[in-house]
């Protein structure tokens, strides 16, 4: 493990494929207060990725201040990471991938966006963010899988979804008689085998930033 670099993770990648790209101390997803205990602990860099939403207070962006005024580097993706880094890079933190630019342009504003419900044990998802399920949409419409129309209704359905009952079963089934049921079983046959984890991809992209920051720092 490569000391001072501490990660914060949990649905939004598996550990495996995390540490075969990052050598890191990686630890459950963040709650108030513990980005500012790894930097008294002397952490140098901080990966923000996952974070808890409503099960505990969220992290603090005081917290994430003083840890960049100690000379920490916090590096955010994406979920709370994203949030908090489209907030604060102004002021010193660095976020990475689609989501944190999407949330730094304003063209995503609300914080289920990213949020889900996990497993407390293994962090395996229980629900579909609403970017993985807007990513999903966007490649079936690309693809040909359903139209405009179609993709439109889906994604009005899922937002109209509280995000612990967004799973790609129910929001076909919350579009029931607004759209086609030949366009609902091609959509949810195509999540089956396609479906986008943006996610995930933005939490690999973060980690391999950590990595070659990491061999810059003195």
């Amino acid at each position: 493990m490569t000391p001072g670099i501490v990660v914060f993770l949990g649905p939004s990648c598996d550990l495996a494929s995390a540490r075969a790209i990052l050598d890191a101390e990686y630890r459950p997803p963040a709650k108030r207060g513990d980005i500012a205990e790894a930097a008294r602990a002397g952490a140098r860099i901080v990966g923000l990725i996952d974070g808890v939403f409503f099960q505990d207070c969220a992290v603090a962006h005081r917290e994430v201040l003083a840890a960049l005024r100690a000379g920490v580097r916090v590096v955010g993706a994406s979920s709370m990471g994203a949030l908090r880094a489209a907030e604060l890079d102004s002021l010193g933190m660095e976020g990475v991938g689609e989501i944190y630019r999407a949330y730094r342009e304003g063209r995503l504003v609300a914080d289920d966006e990213v949020a889900l419900v996990f497993d407390p044990e293994t962090f395996v998802p229980l629900s579909e963010p609403l970017v993985n399920i807007r990513a999903t949409l966007q490649e079936a419409l690309a693809r040909g899988a359903i139209g405009a129309g179609a993709a439109r209704e889906l994604l009005s359905a899922a937002q109209r979804l509280y995000f612990p009952e967004r799973t790609y079963d129910a929001i076909v089934e919350a579009a029931e008689g607004t759209v086609d049921p030949e366009d609902l079983a091609r959509f949810l046959a195509f999540a089956g085998e396609h479906a986008v984890d943006r996610k995930r991809e933005d939490a690999l992209s973060a980690l391999r930033y950590i990595r070659e920051l990491a061999d810059s720092l003195p």
